[in-house]
């Protein structure tokens, strides 16, 4: 393996070792491991994940943020999301908004109306609009490409794109239209896992699918779900090398949250303490991914997805989606708006930054 020694790499690994000093046995032991291969191995995820003493999840806690603001920036990213269509052609067993819950009020919002709602995210200081939505096929590839286009090129913003699994030409269409980002979350690396919350078990399809996207030359997002049923934390280490070892750039980790008019309604919503170590562990395992503290732990609990920035995440995600919208897209019960300006206020009263352009956006963020 070669490791890259730059100036800001040095000066993390000045600040660990300057801190190696004052800690337990096992903590050093996860400090030099990193040290010597700037990555963690599946026994030092595993003892992360496994932590439950307090005092030691918080060293990993100050750990994993040193590699993160050290090897990146203490500024957080702002991403708009535009949740465009709940509508969705699968099943998924956790899934608020899966095909076969007739309780959802669907909508689907025009390509005109996206665009404007991403002009607005724009000129407030957004750099990078995501388009999500459940698989649905009602918007054709054609015109999904063009409303990319439109997007990146006269708004002259990043695009990302979160729409399941399109064809792997549909991909190749949105690649060349302007999209340089896009999520496909693998939810579980442990195939039975999959299998038991899928119905149409389509495992080795995402899997073929996220290869590809990288290969494409996406900047590949993917991401598990803390807390499903029958889950071990050996099953999300797993979930951690995977990501690792298949080039995975951003990564989105959430707590299960238990959903109305679900198959899995009635079983327990995910820890968000697991989900914090899990947040610390990948940083350390994957010191330069995106990594957004994510709008399901938010709805856990507010405090945790902030909490999570001083953890090893360094993104969040805010919502654009107008409110006639946005409160059918209910992709697990009480899902929180995450409000672009509040979000600012928040994160600068914690001592931390905000693009500088996005601030000079918000002339309301010290008011």
């Amino acid at each position: 393996m070669v490791i890259i020694i730059s100036k800001r790499v040095e000066r993390v690994y000045e600040k660990l070792t300057n801190i190696r000093l004052e800690m337990p046995d096992e903590i050093k032991n996860i400090i030099d491991y990193f040290l010597e291969n700037q990555t963690l191995d599946y026994e030092r995820i595993l003892w992360i994940l496994s932590l439950k003493d307090e005092s030691q999840r918080e060293k990993i806690f100050k750990i994993s943020d040193i590699v993160n603001k050290g090897l990146n920036t203490d500024i957080i990213t702002l991403k708009g999301v535009i949740e465009f269509s709940n509508y969705c052609k699968k099943s998924c067993y956790y899934c608020g908004i899966r095909a076969q819950n007739k309780q959802v009020k669907r909508y689907r919002i025009p390509s005109e109306e996206i665009f404007e709602i991403a002009r607005n995210g724009v000129n407030m200081g957004l750099t990078t609009i995501i388009l999500q939505s459940g698989e649905d096929d009602y918007y054709s590839d054609e015109e999904l490409e063009n409303l990319i286009y439109k997007i990146h090129h006269e708004l002259k913003t990043a695009v990302s794109i979160s729409i399941g699994e399109r064809s792997k030409k549909a991909y190749e269409r949105f690649r060349k239209a302007g999209a340089s980002k896009v999520l496909l979350k693998h939810e579980t690396i442990n195939k039975n896992l999959f299998e038991n919350i899928h119905p149409d078990k389509d495992y080795n399809k995402r899997i073929e699918l996220l290869d590809y996207l990288v290969k494409l030359g996406y900047i590949t997002g993917s991401g598990n779900i803390i807390g499903l049923v029958g889950q071990t934390i050996e099953d999300i280490a797993k979930d951690i090398i995977f990501m690792k070892n298949h080039n995975i750039k951003m990564i989105g980790i959430g707590p299960f949250i238990a959903t109305h008019n679900t198959p899995l309604e009635e079983y327990k919503n995910g820890s968000a303490e697991l989900t914090l170590n899990a947040y610390a562990a990948t940083r350390l395992a994957i010191p330069y991914a995106q990594m957004p503290a994510t709008t399901a732990l938010g709805t856990i609990d507010r405090k945790y997805q902030f909490k999570a920035l001083n953890c090893g995440c360094n993104v969040i995600m805010v919502n654009l989606t107008p409110d006639k919208y946005r409160e059918n897209y209910n992709i697990y019960d009480e899902k929180i708006k995450v409000d672009l300006l509040d979000t600012a206020r928040q994160i600068v009263n914690m001592g931390l930054r905000i693009p500088p352009y996005t601030l000079r956006k918000l002339p309301l963020l010290n008011s």
